[in-house]
């Protein structure tokens, strides 16, 4: 199989899911920056959305961040999916709603005033509300959302959790995952993984900051 080239912009959560699940196969592979402010011609030309990730395979193109993470475990071991088909359904499904989390976390950062801000902010607690029972009981100071060991399903929430971290570093108050026991564990396990500290550049967290700061949000102002 050719070498897989990741197409990437640094901040991007949904390329983060991927980079982490290269790094857990331990796949050789490359990954190539754009600035999605300047988005060069020929990425234009291959990501039919104008979006990231996108990963290139010989001459094949593949988009979409589900769809990628898809083919590099169907084509790579260890397979991080379960083999039960309505297990893994059930995954996929928890997956996306990884994906509204991420979508709220986004919104949360950009609110131009504390009200939205703050809207937004209790929609993601709403998630965490339906998500916390969802989780397994951690075993030895550790969860995962299946249990005992890492799954797709897990990469997609890891970015999310990193960002939160990020926050709440700069602002304790940022802190959203405290009042949820379970939901703490595993984002504390996913963030000790290998895996997901080396999924990022080393200037990601400051950068994410300043990403939210240039934007002139509430949360901006007090970061």
């Amino acid at each position: 199989m050719a070498k897989p080239t990741l197409i990437s912009f640094k901040l991007c959560p949904y390329v983060q899911r991927s980079v982490i699940n290269l790094l857990e196969k331990k796949v050789d592979y490359e990954i190539k920056y754009i600035d999605l402010a300047n988005k060069p011609d020929w990425f234009l030309k291959i990501s039919p959305f104008g979006r990231v990730p996108v990963l290139v395979v010989g001459e094949e193109v593949l988009f979409e961040s589900a769809v990628i993470n898809e083919y590099l475990d169907e084509t790579n071991l260890p397979t991080l999916h379960p083999k039960d088909p309505l297990v893994k359904a059930k995954h996929r499904a928890w997956a996306e709603f990884a994906s509204a989390l991420l979508v709220d976390q986004y919104l949360w950062t950009m609110s131009k005033d504390e009200v939205e801000s703050n809207k937004k902010r209790d929609e993601i607690l709403s998630k965490f509300k339906i998500l916390e029972p969802v989780l397994p009981e951690p075993k030895g100071g550790k969860l995962f959302f299946a249990g005992d060991s890492m799954h797709l399903v897990d990469t997609a929430y890891a970015p999310f959790f990193m960002r939160l971290d990020f926050l709440k570093s700069k602002v304790p108050e940022f802190d959203l995952v405290s009042g949820f026991p379970k939901i703490q564990i595993w984002s504390d396990t996913l963030l000790s993984l290998p895996s997901v500290k080396n999924s990022v550049l080393p200037e990601v967290p400051k950068e994410y900051i300043e990403f939210i700061k240039a934007h002139n949000s509430w949360l901006g102002g007090k970061l």
